[in-house]
């Protein structure tokens, strides 16, 4: 199985996994832009749940020689995904999920708060800590501030849930990322390659990159580094405070101990997995060096295990990568949008919001409405599109669902 569609352009292919007609023209401009690039490096690579983003598309895998766009990363930097199978059936939850709810918002800080102290989890990072102050200037002073915040999930589309799986068995799953100090630090190098003499004849600015050898380059993959850490960091926090509330309701509850090698080291049967879905890693495709940026993609490696989430009251899957190379060996992210917030917030009532989360236990007001199912496309549909890039190995259901 091959792309469902590839468009020609007068640079680089682009390979879609899924057709053009389904994707807003404003992101197929975006992708366009994308592929005039002199740097990219054999084609670009579309995935079934692509749409419009800062500068590149979500959705989108770019291989660069010698170059990384910071735009093509995306900022919130390290962004993803982590999930655990507890020891626990559906029939050892209480019928009532409200009070997991609150145990779980009581103990991770949502939206723009932040713990009022570190906690004990962050303290232990010194190796992250003791770097800080080598990252860009624009972050100095801010360390009070991202120990506090590694733990906490953030806003938007960020979010921790109960899932049941199709055997009955509970997952505790998450999605968040770098927090504000990864925001900073991925704004402050986009707006130092915009300014670079070799981005002045840029299709679109926001592309502007960082070419390979320079004190720039250097600079940027330090932090990138340094914050991808911070964002893994900061789900491996979240999914051990999301178990230690749990267990003050259900004492019985446990979790696979972390891997201690790569991240899926030890992972059999895939019970614990903690994958970045916004991120750069140097590779080899093609038969070249490059550095690729996956912005809302996954890496899917033949036997490697990842997550794409369904939005709010949907499905998600786990899944095990089929190391396609036509795709860079990725897979898609989760479901993708199909209409901004502010449209969301327009088009849909509070009593949609309700209707569409009918069996979850979550926020159903006003606050979350930009995060109903339907401003998403369908999850069965975006994994029906890559059967070439992984194989599902666990669908989960939501249970419980709290968001920013």
């Amino acid at each position: 199985m091959s792309p469902v569609a590839t468009l020609d352009t007068a640079a680089h292919p682009i390979w879609l996994w899924t057709r053009p007609e389904d994707v807003e023209s404003t992101a197929l401009d975006q992708l366009r832009n994308v592929a005039s690039l002199p740097y990219v490096h054999h084609h670009v690579a579309v995935m079934p749940d692509v749409h419009l983003g800062y500068g590149a598309t979500v959705g989108s895998v770019i291989a660069l020689r010698d170059a990384v766009s910071p735009a093509a990363v995306g900022v919130d930097i390290g962004c993803g995904m982590a999930a655990a199978r507890t020891n626990l059936r559906a029939e050892d939850l209480p019928d009532d999920l409200g009070g997991l709810r609150k145990a779980l918002e009581a103990a991770i800080p949502v939206g723009m708060s932040r713990h009022r102290q570190p906690t004990d989890r962050a303290r232990g990072q010194d190796d992250l800590w003791s770097t800080f102050d080598e990252l860009h200037p624009r972050v100095s002073g801010r360390l009070d501030r991202a120990m506090a915040q590694l733990g906490t999930l953030g806003s938007g589309n960020h979010f921790i849930e109960v899932c049941l799986d199709t055997d009955g068995a509970v997952w505790i799953m998450l999605h968040s990322g770098s927090r504000n100090i990864g925001k900073e630090l991925a704004e402050a190098h986009i707006a130092i390659a915009r300014t670079l003499e070799h981005n002045a004849s840029l299709p679109d600015p926001d592309l502007a990159v960082f070419l390979a050898g320079t004190e720039q380059m250097r600079a940027y993959r330090h932090d990138l580094d340094w914050a991808q850490s911070y964002a893994r960091r900061n789900r491996d926090a979240m999914l051990a405070a999301a178990v230690d509330a749990l267990r003050t309701l259900l004492p019985e509850l446990r979790v696979p101990t972390p891997p201690t090698d790569g991240p899926h080291a030890g992972n059999r049967e895939f019970a614990l997995v903690n994958c970045h879905h916004n991120y750069v890693a140097a590779e080899h495709h093609f038969g070249a060096d490059v550095l690729v940026t996956r912005k809302g993609a996954i890496s899917a490696r033949a036997g490697e295990y990842g997550i794409i989430p369904g939005s709010m009251g949907t499905r998600s899957y786990l899944v095990r990568g089929r190391g396609n190379p036509d795709s860079f060996h990725s897979a898609s992210h989760g479901a993708g949008r199909t209409m901004s917030r502010n449209k969301a917030r327009r088009t849909f009532t509070v009593a949609d919001l309700a209707a569409q989360t009918r069996g979850v236990e979550c926020r159903k007001d006003r606050g979350v409405l930009d995060e109903i199912p339907a401003a998403y496309k369908d999850i069965d549909a975006v994994i029906a599109a890559q059967g070439d890039l992984v194989d599902v190995v666990a669908e989960l259901r939501a249970v419980l669902c709290v968001k920013g």
